[in-house]
């Protein structure tokens, strides 16, 4: 642009000028990983589109062995070979170009986790520029390929007048030649300065994949209408084997059991969607899903499985299943510690239950407490001091477990190390109290609510008595101060928040030396 001769509007445009050079110099770590998410699913659709393509074929060749249809298939499968033809050149082309673009971009094999992976400059600004412009230095790539896509997209049209007809606006890989990109200035811009003129290289290559994700929507598109000129696609099942069920998996003497057997055939070219347990499940190598899990809990269980997949003529379908199973209770010997069947009030107590029959057949009751849960994994809830029973119904007999109900035992009042003796600096500088439950199998806190504090002794002519409402030693603080060897601090009358209430607990005495 023209500089203005006011020296200081001269220095805003300069200033501009660097600053937009240094913008354009400078590409954010975000902005690039967008551009490699982007190219990531565009590979993942090129993909998908290589399957259903080869889908497309397998079912010509079907039609093409069948004398019903052999006649009318020829034709058309030899259009559609045309067409697959000039999109393999394109592709092959547009990748070459990748490796190219890499190479400007001084690509290198590095080791990352004993893997050798490809490295490049994903931020270059210059590669796509050097590859693909036609100043000086450049290898004038844009053009040869802006007249490749041309003479494609003219070449899929002219294989059948019918499919020129039926996609001469709809044919992924537009025309070039008549959409034009338009720059800020209302001018068409030529095919490298709208894509490629100083580009990122990680920005060029996911351009180039979409590309080639043109060229194969386009070939799937001819294709699609070649193969839809004969019929419905075929779906192919080259994948056998025996199939094997039974009525239950668990069963007691005396029930029926069915068996049931046959022989499935499986095709990936089906492209069936599978889901078990509502997790989408891939296929295995003979086109079937696989979902391993180790089983829990106790009783009657269900997984629900969902397969969509196409039928030979084409129209797709949905089957839903309930896979059922029993998991039952190992059965035998068992061992019952009498003296420490004992259920703590205020906690959840957990508790395991066996049942010889499935827990559809098991029914779980209790007494002087409440049980929740399900299957073998319980828990148990007391309110009050004495017995609580559970009673295991299994296919209509009953046993009952008997149990103690306890109260938690008291926890200990401390302060610092909670010795009786302690040093009379280290006492000033405690700011808490606790109440520590010990050598008890239950984790479980205890709450300081209240006590009365007595300082007697060394620096304390006449016992002084004062109070704490919680665990925070800051109310003793001008007492605290006073302390010294010789002095006696009593905690009495000690009151303890824990999960089954308030409680009184024994104090203690504390000796400073």
């Amino acid at each position: 642009m023209a500089l203005p001769k006011e020296p200081r509007q001269k220095m805003i445009n300069l200033m501009y000028l660097v600053l937009t050079a240094l913008l354009a110099l400078n590409v954010s770590s975000e902005i690039l990983n967008a551009f490699k998410v982007v190219d990531k699913s565009l590979m993942l659709s090129n993909t998908n589109l290589d399957g259903a393509n080869a889908t497309l074929f397998t079912s010509l060749n079907a039609k093409l062995t069948d004398p019903m249809t052999a006649e009318k298939a020829k034709p058309w499968n030899d259009k559609a070979l045309i067409a697959k033809a000039e999109s393999e050149k394109l592709d092959k082309y547009i990748e070459n170009l990748k490796k190219e673009l890499k190479t400007e971009a001084d690509v290198k094999m590095v080791d990352v986790d004993g893997k050798q992976v490809e490295q490049f400059k994903e931020d270059d600004l210059e590669a796509a520029t050097r590859l693909f412009g036609k100043g000086e230095g450049g290898k004038n790539k844009g053009e040869e390929m802006e007249r490749m896509l041309i003479d494609y997209r003219k070449k899929m049209l002219a294989i059948d007048p019918d499919i020129a007809k039926e996609f001469a606006t709809s044919l992924a890989v537009e025309d070039m030649e008549k959409n034009k990109t338009v720059g800020q200035d209302g001018k068409a811009k030529d095919f490298t300065e709208a894509y490629f003129h100083m580009t990122p290289t990680v920005a060029a290559l996911t351009l180039l994949s979409k590309f080639q994700n043109n060229v194969r929507n386009a070939e799937n598109q001819v294709v699609t209408y070649c193969h839809n000129q004969v019929g419905a696609v075929k779906v192919v099942y080259d994948q056998f084997a025996a199939l094997v069920g039974q009525s239950s998996n668990y069963v007691m003497p005396g029930e029926e059991v069915e068996i049931t057997a046959g022989v499935g055939a499986y095709s990936k070219a089906a492209q069936p969607q599978i889901t078990i347990n509502g997790s989408a499940t891939t296929l295995g190598p003979d086109g079937r899903a696989s979902y391993k899990f180790n089983a829990s809990g106790g009783g009657a269980r269900s997984v629900p499985v969902n397969v969509t997949f196409t039928k030979p003529d084409g129209t797709k379908e949905t089957k839903s299943f309930d896979v059922k199973y029993t998991v039952g209770t190992p059965g035998g010997a068992a061992v019952m510690l009498d003296k420490m069947n004992v259920f703590y009030i205020g906690v959840d107590n957990p508790v395991t239950i066996g049942s010889p029959t499935g827990w559809d057949k098991t029914t779980v009751n209790m007494s002087g407490g409440t049980i929740s849960g399900s299957g073998s994994a319980r828990t148990v809830r007391v309110s009050a001091v004495g017995k609580a029973s559970i009673v295991v119904t299994a296919d209509k007999k009953s046993s009952t477990f008997d149990f103690r109900v306890k109260r938690i035992p008291d926890p200990v009042f401390k302060v610092a190390s909670g010795k009786v003796r302690m040093p009379s600096v280290e006492f000033k500088s405690q700011q808490y109290c606790r109440a520590d439950l010990e050598a008890f199998d239950f984790d479980l806190k205890f709450n300081v609510v209240s006590a009365t504090v007595y300082f007697s002794g060394a620096g304390f002519p006449n016992v002084a008595q004062t109070a704490i409402s919680g665990n925070n030693l800051a109310p003793l603080a001008p007492f605290m101060s006073r302390c010294g060897p010789g002095s006696v601090v009593t905690f009495d009358n000690v009151k303890v928040q824990g999960p089954d209430g308030v409680r009184g607990i024994d104090g203690k005495s504390i000796a400073l030396y």
